[in-house]
């Protein structure tokens, strides 16, 4: 069965999420370069100041001992057309003797957007925008979406992931909140973080929960660690400080000036996952752009977080 530019954009995007959390400050890109209707090479950009998703593809299909003349190359974000740390990705391509460009998001920054397609038009590359499936333009503005906020107002992104029961408890009141998620949710979780740049947490967290606050799968050892705590009180024997780990951990005492310095860092996407009083600064500055709230079917009232009555059926009722 032949394959369509759907199938070869949706590879694209699959390649730039290995990307996500490594590229900062640049966005994650997946490429994939087909030449009579057979993958010729492909590639994604990997860490920043290394090649670019383009390149990397031009690279791999020479490895394979393939011709890319004439071939069309399907990104998940329009191409740069400015020489930065590595050079232009538009001139890599009209090096490759690529024909056509199909990519699926433009690029956020007005400097650049649309400048790609005149420069390549100049070589006699065409250069258009992806109009196939929509779900998958929309999974490619999802893909940048840390990096869109990002170049256009010097912030990153922040999600705020917050565990509560039932009964709107996010702890116990002893403080404890260990579990009140289930194992599969807080597997998720550690699967998030290996795909943001930063993890921000409260003092109280530190002091209390004394966590890592590293990836649980997959390494992701160009994650940042950041504590707010207004005063500054952090016990020195913390797993932040001490663990060993090759993650930086960065205090600071405002949450706005800590999003302002790491963004100013080329940091994207901060993951903010307590507690509860730090959520909420955050939100009422207008800082949060994504919220997610795992609740757990039980109910803690008076007790503690192990003696939580689970409740076996739950109703959602939406509006």
């Amino acid at each position: 069965m032949q394959r369509k530019a759907e199938d070869f954009i949706l590879r694209a995007l699959r390649l730039a999420v290995n990307g996500m959390g490594h590229t900062r400050p640049n966005p994650p890109v997946g490429a994939v370069i087909v030449r009579g209707g057979e993958v010729v090479g492909e590639g994604w950009h990997k860490k920043a100041g290394g090649d670019h998703a383009e390149v990397a593809a031009i690279r791999n299909a020479k490895r394979r001992g393939k011709s890319t003349e004439g071939a069309t190359i399907y990104v998940t974000l329009e191409p740069c057309s400015k020489p930065g740390r590595v050079g232009a990705c538009t001139d890599a391509i009209v090096a490759a003797g690529i024909s056509n460009v199909v990519y699926a998001a433009t690029d956020p920054n007005p400097k650049n957007r649309g400048r790609a397609k005149r420069v390549l038009a100049k070589s006699g590359v065409r250069c258009e925008r992806f109009s196939g499936d929509a779900k998958l333009i929309r999974a490619a503005d999802w893909l940048i979406r840390a990096f869109r906020k990002h170049v256009t107002t010097g912030l990153p992104f922040v999600t705020v992931k917050i565990a509560m029961s039932l009964d709107g408890r996010i702890c116990d009141n002893w403080g404890d909140a260990k579990w009140i998620s289930s194992e599969n949710a807080r597997k998720c979780t550690g699967q998030l973080r290996e795909k943001v740049d930063a993890i921000m947490v409260g003092g109280e967290t530190v002091r209390r929960d004394d966590p890592s606050l590293l990836s649980h799968g997959r390494r992701n050892d160009d994650l940042i660690r950041v504590v707010v705590s207004k005063s500054g009180r952090l016990p020195k024997n913390a797993q932040v400080f001490t663990d060993g780990a090759p993650n930086r951990t960065l205090v600071f005492d405002d949450a706005r000036k800590a999003l302002e310095e790491l963004g100013a860092m080329g940091v994207m996407h901060v993951l903010c996952e307590g507690g509860l009083k730090l959520a909420v600064s955050l939100a009422e500055q207008g800082l949060v752009d994504e919220w997610i709230s795992v609740v757990s079917p039980k109910v803690i009232g008076s007790r503690r977080v192990k003696d939580a009555v689970v409740i076996s059926e739950v109703a959602c009722l939406q509006d």
